[in-house]
């Protein structure tokens, strides 16, 4: 563009000297110096976006993703796996050990605690067996760095729920020896150590906060280097947790409540917490977290739509309740037809979002605009939470990472303050709670 602007102006140098034609050259300055900014624009996105740690701390695992014949190394129909990471430039992937929220029984804990190690083993296996030259499974920071380094991408482990814990606080030992470095006490639902922020839709709380027993995990945690993650608790269960945490804590997949009135979003009030704390908050690319009116009239417009040509199609469209419970063959069948559909309906699909725009990029780095207002740089980063309902235009799996990137160097941020987003304040958190925990060993082998 700008060379074509250029040899139009030598061309029409001669007209361009007189004075009659002045106007007509400042607007083709103004061109090539716009030309030039987008470009530059782009240009030191992709150099940053190169040389920074890019690192999202929260993507869900369906474990039949992971076996000899289906895994990360081939381009799953999931939101993250390697050769979208490849392709959009995430380094570093927390791999989620979730278990939803069932009986405080024994039974309930028994298949909790199935589910978790089904969970972790999978993620053993990718780098372990699968794909051992491309991933390999960080458990410090340090280490982290040195795979980043070494060309590798990096998996990390998180634990969505303690509940898989049961009533035995020694299994936090056995969850860090495989590898998690971050926990949240509760997820959507009250339990024996937390209470959750769904308590917000009916006012029913179990603990007022944290148990006793909680408590207890917390102490463990410190003691072992695993990061404490508010963001599902209530808010009195996040206070009491900060409270009780010798270490700074995190929320792994939560936004800004102030722009966005969703109980899993975090106050002003909560924020404050958290920069005294010294922790981080994972901004999160969850639509409904962001911008809830705009996903709910585009999610609303989508699916009439959908259900529209599918008829014409002869496609049978699912519910997510309905695709939920199809077992893991027959959601990969649903899938494969799903993806037909969708190629089939694109220009309809494309009309539809000039038409009503779906949350995007912007929305969401409209979030940690607020998010560095509010806290600081230091305490704010970024999460998708791909695999678990997370994605937004523009950022819809992994392939797309670098427009985070993009849309930050738009608005201002400096390479060190988007290296600090991506990765830097996140790893710096685990370094203190690595600290604190041999501290803590320390002690208790004086």
């Amino acid at each position: 563009m700008r060379l074509k602007i250029l040899l139009y102006l030598e061309k029409k140098s001669k007209m361009i000297r007189s004075n009659h034609y002045l106007p007509f050259l400042c607007v083709l300055i103004y061109l090539v110096f716009i030309s030039c900014i987008s470009e530059s624009e782009e240009t030191k996105a992709k150099r940053i976006h190169q040389s920074i740690i890019t690192l999202d701390t929260h993507n869900d695992i369906n474990e039949g993703f992971f076996t000899d014949s289906l895994n990360y190394f081939q381009n799953t129909d999931t939101q993250i796996n390697l050769p979208k990471m490849e392709a959009g430039g995430l380094d570093v992937t927390w791999l989620i050990v979730y278990t939803g929220q069932d009986s405080l029984s024994q039974t309930g804990y028994a298949i909790a605690a199935a589910n978790a190690k089904t969970k972790f083993e999978a993620i053993h296996r990718l780098a372990d067996r699968y794909a051992p030259e491309q991933i390999a499974l960080a458990k410090t920071a340090k280490e982290t760095r040195e795979i980043w380094k070494s060309g590798k991408k990096v998996a990390m482990i998180g634990v969505e729920n303690a509940y898989p814990l049961a009533l035995d606080t020694a299994n936090v030992k056995k969850f860090f020896d495989q590898g998690a470095r971050y926990m949240s006490l509760a997820h959507n639902g009250h339990n024996q150590f937390s209470d959750s922020n769904t308590g917000e839709y009916d006012s029913i709380y179990m603990h007022n906060g944290i148990s006793e027993l909680g408590k207890q995990v917390i102490e463990k945690m410190n003691y072992y280097g695993i990061m404490v993650d508010i963001s599902h608790p209530s808010k009195e269960a996040i206070q009491q947790t900060i409270a009780h945490s010798k270490a700074p804590i995190i929320a792994s997949h939560s936004s800004a409540r102030a722009l966005c009135d969703h109980p899993r979003n975090l106050d002003d009030e909560q924020l404050r917490w958290v920069q005294a704390n010294g922790g981080v908050v994972q901004t999160v690319a969850f639509g409904a977290y962001l911008e809830a009116d705009k996903h709910k009239k585009y999610t609303e417009a989508k699916e009439a739509l959908q259900r529209k040509l599918s008829q014409k199609n002869g496609f049978q469209l699912l519910t997510t309740n309905e695709e939920r419970a199809l077992d893991f063959v027959e959601l990969r069948r649903y899938q494969e037809k799903y993806k037909r559909f969708q190629q089939s309906i694109k220009d309809e699909m494309h009309q539809l979002k000039q038409q009503t725009p779906p949350v995007d990029v912007a929305d969401f780095v409209d979030h940690i605009d607020y998010l560095v207002a509010q806290m600081g740089i230091a305490h704010v980063g970024i999460s998708s939470d791909f695999d678990g309902g997370g994605g937004i235009e523009g950022w819809q799996d992994a392939s797309e990472t670098f427009n985070v990137t993009l849309e930050l160097v738009k608005r201002g941020y400096s390479q060190e303050e988007i290296e600090k987003l991506w990765s830097g304040n996140l790893l710096r958190v685990l370094e203190e709670v690595e600290a604190i925990a041999k501290s803590l060993q320390e002690k208790t082998r004086a």
